[in-house]
């Protein structure tokens, strides 16, 4: 056969390898010479189980296979490749001097792609692997262009959901901060009235009990009648009283004050800079509007809070967005808590009390702040820690959770404030959050 056909004519994707399995010796020459002169890289066997084996080593992108060969026949061979997760996709040709039907139908049923009839005619041949090459490119070029869109898809729904989130935290925190800080500031004007006038009326009370114990003094013996509202009034008892009265109206107004400056602290607006603050007032500040929900009720004691804090240096930060993390771990510790004294009566749990450790340390290096969040309440399998922070995730019953709130924690301090937020728990050993901040 005289016939060569034009290397330019002929399709030839770099570093194709061509594997030719055929217990002929002449055969294997004959085709080594032809895909050789066009370009090829071609390697040879005689036999299915070595072919089998050189596989491994590196995988061909086409095969020429005899159908009659000694030990596993060309289909055995075939067979086996296609159930090879690593082979399966290789185009097999099958090369036999037997054109019945019957031997097509089954090599293809068992994964060829073409059947090649002995004696082989060049440019049939050369045609044949030219077809089969270019599908295989084509495939892979497909996938490969199936899993970049796919990837970029996947990209665009976590953008998305990323938009989605910041866009929910937007608008709570905006909501959020307004509500609040208007409730602080109708608060505190009268607030400030009653607490700056206490202070007054305490003086006046002083001077008036002072001249009451001057009219004693010098009158020991009123008319009867003002004898007989002394006796009315208590007079001793109220001279006695009214300091402690004043004293603890002046305590319950101071304690208004603080509720309102811890509003208007987790209420902080952040700017599109980070500022320098203490992250100890926020952590103070979402205890302090938590404070309901930490007081002993009529089924168990008070949540104990434990405060470790260490000697931190101002963080630049958006304290908003980080009070509103605060806010997610702490409520959503108070929850498990109270998920945990579910069946336990109110003595069990004062033996064994619900406790909220909050701690703050410097790094080694001293260049993180560390933040831990750790209750000992009801706790979390492997597979919810795995999903936590997790978009739409949620573990509470339906109206109860949104699936939000730790996302939006994890965006936070991960994306925010390049920081890391993890969680260490066990099933009835209570949850550790640990918040890792760059200074």
């Amino acid at each position: 056969m005289n016939y060569k056909p034009d290397i330019k004519t002929l399709y030839v994707p770099e570093d194709n390898l061509i594997l030719v399995v055929d217990d002929t010796t002449t055969n294997l020459e004959f085709v080594f010479e032809i895909l050789t002169n066009v370009g090829f890289e071609v390697t040879t066997q005689n036999d299915g189980e070595r072919a089998l084996t050189q596989v491994q080593s590196r995988l061909p992108d086409l095969i020429l296979l005899d159908v009659m060969m000694p030990g596993i026949d060309g289909f055995e061979t075939c067979k086996r490749l296609k159930q090879n997760s690593a082979t399966c996709d290789i185009p097999v040709i099958f090369m036999t001097a037997n054109s019945d039907t019957d031997s097509k139908v089954k090599g293809r049923s068992i994964g060829a792609v073409d059947y090649i009839t002995k004696p082989f005619h060049e440019e049939e041949l050369l045609a044949r692997i030219k077809t089969h090459l270019q599908l295989r490119n084509l495939t892979k070029t497909l996938e490969k262009r199936v899993a970049e869109r796919t990837a970029a898809l996947s990209r665009a729904l976590k953008d998305l959901q990323e938009s989605q989130l910041q866009l929910v935290q937007t608008e709570k925190m905006s909501a959020l901060g307004q509500l609040v800080a208007g409730v602080a500031h109708e608060i505190n004007n009268p607030v400030g009235f009653i607490y700056g006038n206490l202070g007054h009326a305490s003086i006046y009370f002083k001077e008036m009990i002072k001249l009451i114990d001057l009219y004693q003094q010098h009158y020991p013996n009123p008319v009867p009648e003002i004898q007989e509202k002394i006796v009315a009034i208590d007079l001793k008892y109220v001279l006695s009283d009214l300091p402690n009265l004043i004293s603890s109206m002046q305590d319950g107004v101071q304690r208004i004050r603080n509720i309102s400056t811890s509003l208007r602290t987790f209420s902080r607006s952040d700017s599109d800079r980070k500022v320098y603050c203490n992250i100890h007032d926020g952590i103070d500040s979402t205890i302090m509007i938590l404070k309901h929900r930490l007081k002993a009720s009529q089924h168990r004691p008070e949540i104990q809070v434990i405060r470790d804090y260490d000697n931190l240096p101002e963080l630049e930060c958006f304290i908003g967005q980080l009070n509103q993390v605060f806010m997610n771990l702490l409520a959503n510790a108070i929850d498990a808590l109270e998920e945990s004294n579910a069946g336990r009566t109110y003595t069990e749990i004062e033996a064994n009390p619900n406790q909220l450790l909050i701690q703050t340390t410097l790094t080694e290096d001293q260049n993180h702040i560390l933040i831990r969040i750790k209750d000992n309440g009801v706790g979390m399998s492997a597979d919810v820690q795995q999903k936590i922070f997790d978009y739409l995730f949620t573990t509470k019953a339906v109206g109860q959770g949104t699936g939000l709130g730790l996302s939006i924690a994890y965006q936070i301090v991960v994306e925010k404030h390049g920081g890391t937020l993890e969680v260490n728990s066990a099933l009835g050993q209570g949850s550790d959050f640990i918040i890792k901040l760059p200074i």
